[in-house]
């Protein structure tokens, strides 16, 4: 809402106080305390307070950072933001929504539903590996940012007519002119075997190592990243899962928000 009279400060407070309300139903659903389903069972139940009244009304709307709720004995802990690893499988898409495709969100548990979580980056349709996804708007731009410089790092195969070697490290390292005459920045590329390397790069242009590849003749056959911004995926984890990133992992993300 707008407010034309500069001046009314307390309208504009009122109207701050609002955008952060939030409905019951959310916040228990987003604390983890069940699907929106199971979210209603418990609140039907009475065991729901909110500042010391029981509360049975899924929407009923509370501060999320001043409320004091309490499901039964247990206070309601609320965090702002998320941050979710996921080994995204190949043929999904990296975005939020696509009208005929599979989107890295459709492979969501229900109990994240309620975040308006999106993918940091994207991955291509047919590139594996690791997607961080979160709601956290800053983490996403200063981890995107060319600026930052974000280390990202993939295992690429390469088709077996087309053998790397040290002349693919050297023209990795000098950086690469693309098909649009763009040159990329000096990469590291280290070989596991015959056709089998680990990539590391601090940028991300569209299809970027698979043309950094063509470039030099070599068809890449299967990519995956592994690491992004200092997180290695949770190898545990199978394609289309996803959890919570730890309190390790957590650190690294204060660690980026933190630098200049």
């Amino acid at each position: 809402m707008l407010f034309r009279q500069h001046g009314n400060s307390k309208l504009r407070k009122e109207d701050d106080n609002k955008m952060s309300m939030m409905r019951l139903d959310k916040l228990l659903s987003q604390t983890g305390f069940g699907s929106r389903k199971e979210v209603k069972v418990v609140l039907r139940a009475g065991v729901v307070s909110v500042d010391g009244n029981v509360v049975l009304r899924p929407e009923f709307k509370v501060d999320p950072e001043k409320s004091v709720v309490y499901v039964g004995s247990e206070l309601v802990e609320y965090e702002k933001y998320i941050y979710l690893m996921m080994n995204k499988p190949a043929g999904v898409i990296s975005a939020t929504y696509d009208d005929e495709e599979r989107v890295v969100t459709d492979l969501l548990p229900e109990k994240y539903g309620w975040f308006d979580l999106f993918p940091v980056g994207r991955l291509d349709k047919d590139t594996t590996g690791l997607i961080i996804l979160t709601n956290d708007g800053g983490f996403a731009h200063r981890a995107l940012s060319p600026k930052k410089h974000v280390e990202k790092v993939y295992i690429a195969h390469v088709d077996s007519y087309n053998e790397i070697g040290e002349k693919t490290v050297k023209a990795f390292e000098s950086g690469i002119t693309l098909d649009d005459g763009y040159k990329t920045m000096p990469a590291v590329l280290h070989i596991m075997d015959d056709n089998t390397c680990k990539v590391i790069i601090k940028e991300g242009k569209f299809h970027q190592i698979k043309r950094m590849f063509e470039a030099l003749g070599i068809a890449v056959t299967s990519l995956k990243r592994v690491c992004f911004a200092g997180i290695d995926i949770d190898e545990n984890l199978n394609p289309g899962e996803c959890r919570p990133l730890n309190e390790n992992e957590i650190k690294i993300i204060i660690n980026l928000l933190s630098k200049d």
